[in-house]
């Protein structure tokens, strides 16, 4: 779950789902945000919390170099992760009634929407405290929901890469606490855009937790029918074959027209993305990548199927 929230275009609760623990998950949350303490469902959230915690302080830094330094690798693979859902939220939405091919239409024409828009073509500022409490409750809402990618809403919002690289400094800070004194500024920085994102993301999951639980309850089809359309609409959104376009003097920039020093001192984080003609190699890459992420998921879903089938699971149950 935290390696899915740390990619855009794949759920964290798309990987709950494969795994077999997605709905004593979100009784779990929706227990908690209401009160009711039980030992199983705080220690699931315990054991989730702490690994998805553990996936995305150290994998952050890393998953932002190589989405910064191979994007279109990075993409593919993240394609191949998102569709690898699909079948699993298909399973959920059966049968396909009228209420789910009219939300999955909603949800797809949401997603396009977002995918080219305004934040398709240009990153948005650097966060702000408002931006980054709204962009952790959107992060915080698809950690939970099948089929809506907490990356992919970042990466929309444009605190992607912002928010994997202060993650990244407070691993720095954390790790030099057992080498050396505290690096104030960087510990900071990081701070300054993490609390806003954490209390966003408190907010997101009690929020979201509750009103996912009362739409299957009362509107299931329809629900599943949007979240499938979410999912599949997020990979319009992840073209592979892009790059960072290093910015010019004059170019407009979030509402801006930039100096030669605004251009210069510009993070490539916030770079507008332009399309590349791919060579054939880039090609064939892209589709094993692709094939790869679809297997993954696959193959977690088979797992979690199996565990859910074993005769201990059978007994707990």
């Amino acid at each position: 779950m935290g390696l899915a929230n740390l990619v855009p275009g794949i759920s964290g609760g798309t990987m709950l789902l494969a795994a077999g623990v997605y709905p004593a998950f979100i009784r779990a949350v929706a227990e908690l945000t209401t009160f009711r303490f039980r030992r199983r469902s705080l220690v699931l959230l315990g054991a989730v919390a702490a690994a998805a915690a553990t996936a995305i302080l150290l994998l952050a830094g890393p998953v932002r170099t190589l989405v910064l330094e191979q994007r279109w690798a990075m993409y593919s693979l993240f394609i191949g992760l998102t569709l690898g859902g699909v079948p699993l939220v298909w399973k959920l939405a059966r049968p396909a009634t009228p209420a789910v091919w009219a939300g999955a239409a909603a949800g797809l024409a949401l997603m396009l929407l977002m995918a080219f828009g305004p934040a398709a073509h240009g990153a948005a500022a650097t966060g702000s405290a408002p931006l980054l409490l709204v962009s952790g409750m959107a992060g915080a809402g698809a950690m939970i929901l099948p089929g809506v990618s907490g990356g992919y809403l970042l990466l929309l919002l444009g605190q992607y890469l912002p928010i994997l690289g202060a993650v990244d400094q407070l691993k720095q800070v954390l790790l030099g606490l057992a080498h050396g004194p505290l690096d104030g500024p960087l510990l900071g920085h990081a701070l300054a855009v993490l609390v806003p994102v954490g209390i966003g993301v408190g907010i997101g999951l009690v929020g979201v937790s509750n009103l996912l639980r009362l739409a299957l309850e009362r509107f299931r089809q329809a629900t599943l029918g949007v979240l499938l359309g979410l999912l599949l609409g997020a990979v319009a959104g992840l073209w592979p074959f892009q790059e960072p376009v290093a910015p010019r003097p004059g170019d407009l920039h979030v509402g801006r027209i930039l100096s030669a020093q605004d251009a210069s001192e510009l993070p490539v984080e916030e770079w507008p993305l332009a399309r590349f003609s791919p060579t054939a190699g880039q090609i064939l890459a892209s589709l094993a990548l692709i094939g790869g992420g679809l297997l993954t998921t696959g193959l977690i879903a088979r797992w979690g199927r199996d565990a859910d089938e074993s005769p201990s699971a059978s007994a707990a149950g």
